[in-house]
């Protein structure tokens, strides 16, 4: 589990395409911290530690992503994919004790969603985002999504159309001063959005007999 509050900027120094997609990231993470076999948010995605390595300034470690989470995620895309050079938010995983300063996120992306305006409102930045039908549903003004692996509250939302600020902090400390319109990005809606969901979900009612 994850809060959506991004702890480190890594970057992909390797990657191989070959029956399983396979990369290489190299972060400021401290080697002792980084358990083999642990699992840290890759812009959103949770992805497990192996093969790490101490460096003179932090760690490197390598991860697979298997085919469902390249289908459902920003990895592949011709704009923002993963290439060798590119620079990507990270969270490790919470522990026991630790604060919950965003909100609960797994890790797991339900699709992508597209930026698609950006506007400067006082020291803040309104970012405008347009969701395809299968998340659309699950977002609500005033409520929690990740994108990128960041912890943000949704403003507003008409139609597919929803809005988000980010804070001059938040720039400094994450990916999201490279952003720009059109730029593909990871999404993970509110876990209570999809339980809810899931409650009002037509049943057979058949299933149990």
């Amino acid at each position: 589990m994850f809060t959506g509050i991004i702890s480190s900027i890594g970057m992909i120094t390797y990657i191989d395409h070959g029956e399983i997609f396979k990369a290489k990231i190299i972060s400021i993470y401290d080697y002792q911290n980084i358990p083999e076999g642990g699992s840290i948010a890759h812009d959103g995605i949770c992805l497990t530690v192996f093969n790490k390595n101490q460096e003179k300034k932090g760690t490197s470690y390598e991860v697979e992503v298997s085919n469902e989470t390249i289908s459902k995620t920003n990895i592949r895309d011709k704009n923002v994919g993963w290439v060798v050079g590119k620079k990507i938010n990270l969270e490790k995983s919470l522990r026991l004790g630790d604060e919950l300063g965003g909100h609960i996120v797994t890790g797991h992306i339900d699709g992508v969603v597209k930026l698609v305006g950006m506007e400067k409102v006082d020291k803040s930045n309104k970012l405008t985002f347009e969701a395809p039908d299968e998340i659309v549903n699950f977002i609500a003004p005033k409520g929690s999504i990740a994108l990128n692996g960041t912890s943000l509250t949704v403003n507003e939302i008409d139609g597919s159309l929803f809005t988000v600020n980010i804070i001059p902090h938040t720039m400094k400390v994450t990916t999201w001063e490279y952003c720009k319109p059109n730029d593909i990005f990871n999404a993970e809606v509110d876990l209570m959005a999809r339980y809810i969901a899931r409650l009002f979900e037509p049943r057979d009612r058949n299933e149990n007999t």
